[in-house]
């Protein structure tokens, strides 16, 4: 009995005692049991692209947004994972299970090739820098349309699963999985680490840190993470082409993570999962379909400046003064040192 006690001591105590938390507890279980309230095959399949994409935007939060490395050609790593999967699975013939690591790993040796040059380059230098890859890579793709498809890409890729039910959960469950290992590491000493390389490097470098490392560190996390999702979406779309390239595609995840909320995990989750539905179901009204989306993030982002997540917490909940521990927003002391809290 005492080992029962133990989650529902834990559950309680940490769980329960943030609205925050029991708002993501709450969005998986409604994520796992989605395709129980609905068989409606385009509904599961935007859930889908909005998981892949959740993904992404977590990659590039972590390198931009934790370790401050400003990244405008993250498609860079999207593109290789994608077309590293689809070249495997279609050429070779490996199935998609092997072919999927494989282009995240791809990606993350991409990872490994742009930070190498740019380690020494900050802010709108690295920016500008980053956004030069995947134009290279884009030239590339048209010059080898014998092994690449050209403008057309490569079609023809194996489905993710047999089954649109089974392919869900593979992707939502890779990403529940993806979040909640970054969200682990951003909160361990290495998270600690990239605040710091984001705000002063040199005083990160003065207190015998090794920046360098720690900055590769973040590409090669990035990398990895944006390449299992365009490996992901390669087989779910069922095609790699030079849009996994383009700039939209490097400046998506830029907008979803400040809309939901930058150096925070849960705002990249976010800011996919209010603005990617959003943008499908305004394909109702094409003719103002962009416009509509624009304004949305503009008055978001002019009441909101730190992103939507970031808003609704800081409403949501309070830092004691004393130990800094989260409280929810209805407590008068703090649930740990007991101090009184602001009201």
């Amino acid at each position: 009995m005492y080992w029962l006690k133990i989650p529902f001591r834990f559950l309680r105590s940490e769980v329960l005692a943030l609205p925050t938390r029991v708002i993501a507890v709450l969005f998986v279980a409604v994520l796992l049991l989605f395709p129980f309230m609905t068989q409606d095959t385009y509904l599961l399949r935007v859930v889908v692209l909005t998981a892949i994409f959740t993904i992404y935007a977590v990659s590039w939060d972590v390198l931009s947004g934790y370790a401050g490395q400003i990244s405008l050609g993250h498609a860079l790593f999207f593109g290789v994972g994608a077309y590293t999967t689809a070249l495997l699975n279609l050429r070779l013939g490996l199935p998609q299970h092997a072919a999927i690591p494989l282009g995240a790993l791809a990606a993350t040796a991409a990872g490994i090739l742009v930070a190498i040059p740019c380690l020494r380059l900050r802010k709108h230098h690295l920016a500008l820098a980053t956004l030069a890859f995947p134009l290279m890579l884009t030239g590339l793709v048209f010059m080898f349309p014998g092994l690449t498809g050209g403008e057309l890409g490569i079609t023809r890729i194996a489905r993710l699963a047999t089954s649109r039910l089974v392919e869900y959960y593979a992707v939502v469950g890779v990403m529940l999985a993806a979040v909640g290992v970054l969200w682990k590491l951003m909160s361990s000493r290495i998270g600690l680490i990239f605040h710091a390389l984001r705000e002063d490097e040199v005083v990160v470098r003065a207190l015998g840190i090794n920046a360098v490392r720690y900055k590769l560190l973040a590409f090669v996390l990035s990398g990895f993470t944006a390449g299992i999702a365009g490996a992901l979406y390669a087989h779910v779309i069922r095609v790699a082409g030079p849009s996994n390239l383009d700039l939209f595609m490097s400046f998506q995840p830029v907008i979803w993570t400040i809309f939901g909320g930058a150096a925070t995990i849960y705002g990249p989750v976010t800011g996919v999962f209010v603005l990617y539905p959003a943008l499908e179901y305004l394909r109702a009204i094409p003719a103002y379909r962009m416009l509509v989306f624009a304004l949305l993030v503009l008055v978001i982002l002019r009441f909101m400046p730190e992103g939507i997540g970031t808003w609704v917490r800081e409403r949501l909940e309070v830092n004691c003064p004393h130990c800094r521990l989260r409280n929810a927003f209805t407590r008068r002391t703090c649930r740990a040192c007991r101090t009184e809290l602001a009201s």
